[in-house]
């Protein structure tokens, strides 16, 4: 697959435990379901111009919901956790961490 590195990064994720990791210097985003970890390091690198150390993936599987009697399921994504070099930062995310 040869995606552009824009259409691979689809959203970053921000949350508690994801603006705890940003003082780690990882950085979480959800992307292509179809991507692998070095289309995704190619991405991030290519997009904030910083350096990527390690790519890490996780495949959050569809749940069950309900709305009043009718039922459905949450839709299936991957989600990536890209940990940077020291030093290297993207400034995208600067007002979202602690």
């Amino acid at each position: 697959m040869t995606a552009l590195p824009h259409d691979i990064i689809l959203r970053p994720i921000i949350t508690e435990k994801s603006s705890r990791l940003m003082s780690l210097n990882k950085y979480t985003f959800e992307v292509l379901p179809c991507a692998n970890k070095i289309e995704i390091r190619r991405a991030v690198e290519d997009v904030f111009k910083v350096k990527v150390v390690s790519v890490h993936t996780i495949k959050v599987h569809s749940r069950p919901k309900r709305m009043g009697r009718f039922s459905g399921r949450t839709r299936s994504w991957k989600k990536a956790i890209v940990t940077l070099l020291p030093g290297e930062r993207i400034e995208f995310f600067d007002g979202a961490g602690i």
